[in-house]
């Protein structure tokens, strides 16, 4: 039995080490290409949060009932919110990227 929890420790440990080496080898060719698709997709996203935006600021809901007007303002709210949330979300991821890419010049590899 204690065999076979050794066994069972031993291929963690080789799963783990796999799975560390793999990030290790990253080029910087590879984080650079990521890097700027993630900028790309800000800026693609950037557009249309601004054209949703505008679409919802000149499109007002004309209806009487306050609990369809409540309902409607709240989905607004919520499409533009995540139409923002996804541009900087990929305005941080491609930044943070360059900023890994600059870095994988400066550290000495060993």
């Amino acid at each position: 039995m204690e065999n076979l929890n050794n066994q069972r420790e031993i291929k963690k440990d080789k799963k783990i080490n796999n799975e560390i080496d793999s990030n290790e080898s990253k080029s910087p060719l590879s984080i650079f290409i990521g890097s700027i698709t993630s900028l790309i997709l800000c800026i693609f996203s950037f557009f249309i949060s601004k054209k949703i935006a505008f679409y919802f600021a000149t499109h007002r809901p004309l209806n009487t009932s306050e609990i369809v007007q409540s309902i409607s303002t709240s989905l607004n709210t919520l499409i533009v919110g995540l139409s923002f949330i996804a541009t900087f979300s990929f305005g941080f991821i491609g930044l943070g990227l360059f900023i890994v890419f600059i870095r994988s010049f400066l550290i000495k590899k060993s």
